[in-house]
């Protein structure tokens, strides 16, 4: 079985969803030869996409790969690389390593459809060493794309996921619904308060399914609310001071900037 050392030619199944349609014209900004490969997801139009492809890259909600590879996998050629670009790792990896024998890479653009400079992307390998050819390919595609590519593993992913994610939707979420239907809090909003309810807008309004679906697949989410809860016991028992230093780690060592795939 040969294996595939440099991405030339890609199917992106969802091409026409908001990542996908990134995913493309970065190709093709980077001279990548790239397809998409759409509903209605049919054996013919699989086939003709996967046709001389280096790489079948998902960008579907996770609860589609399965779907997806049902139709997919069975016309997968020896060597071509199967990678997703799902938000949560651990299962659509899985999944993924079930339907397909061969090289299988998980990755998470840490961005939106409108990404911004250095924008990073978590690259994790599907069979530990023995796809670390695949691996590589996968990272100078995505360099090659304009992107920061780095290692991490779907367990790893998860995990960080569930606190920076979706710890943010849910926390966000239980703030908001504790203050909601009560008109008389309107006369006292504050500039602050108005900040926060406007950076949670979209969230809410327009991405509220789309991350209750990630916190229910992501099988590490519980235990980060878990977590916060003891801190919520602290604070209730009246050490705000504790938590202030505590807080201040983020002033003390900046975090990596950049917004999250589904933000």
């Amino acid at each position: 079985m040969a294996l595939i050392r440099e991405v030339r030619k890609v199917a992106v199944v969802g091409g026409r969803g908001q990542m996908g349609t990134l995913c493309l014209d970065r190709c093709q900004r980077a001279g990548i030869e790239a397809v998409a490969i759409d509903r209605p997801l049919t054996a013919a139009a699989m086939a003709a996409g996967l046709c001389g492809a280096d790489l079948l890259y998902l960008s579907v909600p996770a609860p589609a790969v399965d779907q997806v590879l049902e139709v997919a996998a069975p016309l997968l050629a020896p060597g071509q690389i199967l990678a997703d670009n799902v938000s949560v790792k651990v299962g659509p990896m899985a999944t993924m390593l079930k339907r397909w024998s061969g090289p299988v890479i998980g990755t998470h653009p840490l961005f939106g459809p409108v990404p911004p400079e250095h924008a990073r992307v978590a690259i994790a390998p599907g069979r530990d060493d023995a796809d670390n050819t695949a691996l590589a390919a996968v990272e100078d595609w995505t360099r090659r794309m304009g992107f920061v590519p780095f290692r991490t593993t779907a367990e790893e992913h998860d995990q960080a996921m569930a606190t920076i994610q979706s710890l943010n939707f849910v926390t966000t979420v239980a703030y908001l619904a504790t203050l909601s239907h009560n008109d008389r809090l309107k006369d006292f909003l504050t500039p602050s308060f108005h900040r926060r309810l406007e950076a949670a807008c979209k969230m809410v309004t327009h991405d509220g399914e789309l991350f209750t679906t990630l916190f229910e697949a992501n099988p590490y989410c519980q235990d980060a609310v878990r977590r916060f809860r003891n801190i919520l016991h602290v604070a209730a028992g009246g050490d705000i001071d504790i938590l202030v230093q505590r807080a201040k780690w983020w002033w003390e060592a900046p975090p990596n900037s950049g917004e999250t795939h589904d933000s």
